[in-house]
């Protein structure tokens, strides 16, 4: 037990220096070669900090644990929606790019209903059991593929690379030179899956001493900690200013999680399904349209501090919910 609360204090510094190394080595690729800090933060940061809900639902998967495996990637896109761009909208307002409102989001919104139409073989075919099948995963990668086209695609874009709205400032990014900046993101990303892994470690143990389900673990205390890094990375890069990569990070995430993180847990073995998932997957869906009706609202694609808050409480209304569903 002495060696477990080591392990998860430890899991806090490694994710607070790991996210710092992974904005800073990443903004300086993005400076030096013209690419937008957007797009990193949609590929390089959102997979760094999807590795431990990758390493989690694998996991999961293998063991049989199927509860833990959706509710951990379900979990952490709730909090990845509510509770880290609010906070990290507290921290500084962010600045949403204009494709982010148009094809983005409305992209992470078609990956939640592949993933809920995938998984509901019952409600759609009346055929048991439900969950994702091989094949399920194997579709999932290939949507993925679509999104890494199109994040390619815009990556040879140079417009707006570094944007300036009114009441919304940047600070310009160092540039190292190319070993430092790749080993500042590998550095970076590798103590933000240890740091993720160490702290969900330690939590499930003190949880399993309580008598929690799987699934509300897989939906609080592990969704939560596996969404550490992107907590750490996003809040970094909001009180750096880099707010491109607070919301890229976040949206690239999401997609990552529910397309290459599902899809490669359900190829590597097939993952059941618990019915009651599916209020969580309604409360994510809303969630999202929420977060497109915030950033209309208010100054025009700012997500501000007074929506940062709003998403916040309503993150803790859900965790509530949670907590009465038992």
């Amino acid at each position: 037990m002495f060696l477990t609360i080591v392990l998860f204090i430890l899991g806090f510094v490694f994710l607070i220096k790991g996210a710092d190394l992974v904005i800073d080595g990443a903004s300086s690729v993005a400076k030096k070669y013209g690419i937008s800090t957007f797009v990193i933060g949609l590929t390089i940061v959102a997979f760094g900090t999807s590795m431990p809900e990758m390493i989690v639902s694998v996991m999961a998967s293998i063991r049989g644990s199927s509860d833990i495996a959706l509710g951990n990637i379900i979990g952490s896109n709730i909090s990845n929606t509510l509770l880290i761009l609010g906070v990290s909208a507290m921290i500084y307002p962010l600045l949403v790019k204009r494709a982010t409102v148009n094809k983005e989001i409305p992209f992470s919104l078609l990956a939640i209903l592949a993933v809920g139409f995938l998984v509901n073989d019952f409600l759609i075919d009346n055929s048991t059991p439900d969950g994702l099948t091989r094949i399920d995963g194997l579709i999932l990668i290939l949507f993925f593929s679509i999104f890494a086209y199109y994040t390619f695609g815009i990556s040879k874009s140079k417009e707006n690379i570094f944007e300036k709205v009114e009441g919304v400032l940047r600070e310009e990014p160092k540039v190292y030179g190319n070993f430092i900046s790749l080993g500042m993101v590998v550095v970076g990303s590798a103590g933000l899956a240890f740091g993720g892994q160490w702290l969900v470690n330690g939590a499930v143990k003190i949880a399993e001493v309580f008598g929690m389900s799987e699934a509300l673990i897989g939906l609080t205390i592990i969704a939560v900690g596996t969404s550490l890094p992107e907590l750490a990375a996003s809040a970094m890069a909001a009180r750096k200013k880099h707010t491109d990569i607070a919301v890229g990070n976040i949206v690239g995430s999401n997609i990552f999680n529910f397309l290459l993180v599902l899809g490669s847990s359900s190829t590597i073995h097939p993952i059941g399904y618990s019915r009651v998932l599916n209020t969580d997957m309604f409360i994510l869906f809303g969630a999202t349209i929420l977060l497109l009706f915030l950033i209309y609202i208010g100054r025009r694609n700012v997500l501000g501090r007074r929506e940062g808050a709003v998403l916040v409480a309503l993150y803790a209304a859900y965790i509530g919910f949670l907590v009465w569903r038992g």
